[in-house]
């Protein structure tokens, strides 16, 4: 998953970009509201949000979002741990709400649930037709057997299945892939789904030409 988030404490927005990283994720870091400012329009599957940041207030910030429509799903990361701060904060367009400190791996457990909400799946795996991708384990079966994807592979495929049914342009697949700092060549987008078509068959993803990728609705 590509990820932004949104933390000015230096030691734990450190840790957890490099924890991230390692789990195979895409991590945008900034420290304060300006920094996010220049990523305006940006696409992700997640963001994660300290609650008092050095320019604002990052749950506004998530307020202002939602009113424009954005659905990007959010966990809000912060020391506030009353009753009536968890309720503002879920009710000011949170998905979910995280009390530092916290162990890293409880947050990307946290960070599963609210994806699968996303793509509509009630569990940790989605079907499409003969294809099972487990999205907790990273892995994908064809028929129920296992094949192996590479990470730059299995980053495409999970970009699009969490979006499944929806047109994915190029353009933020190739930025869900690798970030925003990063440049893929020319055709190194099309080399990864022509192989994920080889190893997962061609009817998986659709090519909607002028428009970007797409994969199919998950089966309930």
């Amino acid at each position: 998953m590509r990820l932004l988030l949104i933390e000015d404490d230096d030691i734990l927005g450190e840790g957890l970009r490099d924890y991230l990283r390692a789990e195979g994720h895409v991590v945008d870091w900034c420290r304060d509201l300006k920094a996010v400012g220049a990523l305006h329009g940006e696409p992700f599957d997640a963001w994660l949000v300290d609650w008092q940041l050095p320019d604002g207030s990052g749950l506004q910030w998530l307020q202002r979002a939602r009113q424009r429509g954005d659905t990007t799903p959010a966990l809000m990361l912060t020391a506030r741990d009353q009753l009536q701060h968890r309720i503002e904060g879920l009710d000011s367009g949170a998905d979910d709400y995280l009390v530092k400190p916290f162990e890293p791996e409880e947050l990307t457990a946290r960070l599963r649930a609210v994806s699968r909400r996303r793509g509509g799946g009630a569990g940790p795996r989605l079907i499409f037709g003969a294809v099972e991708i487990d999205l907790a384990a990273k892995t994908v079966f064809v028929q129920g057997r296992r094949h192996e994807l590479t990470a730059r592979e299995w980053a495409v495929l999970e970009a699009l299945a969490l979006r499944a049914g929806r047109i994915v342009p190029k353009a933020d697949l190739e930025h869900l892939v690798l970030g925003f700092e990063s440049e893929l060549a020319s055709n190194a987008l099309e080399v990864h789904v022509s192989a994920l078509r080889r190893k997962l068959g061609r009817e998986v993803i659709d090519t909607v030409r002028g428009l970007g990728y797409r994969i199919g609705e998950a089966a309930p």
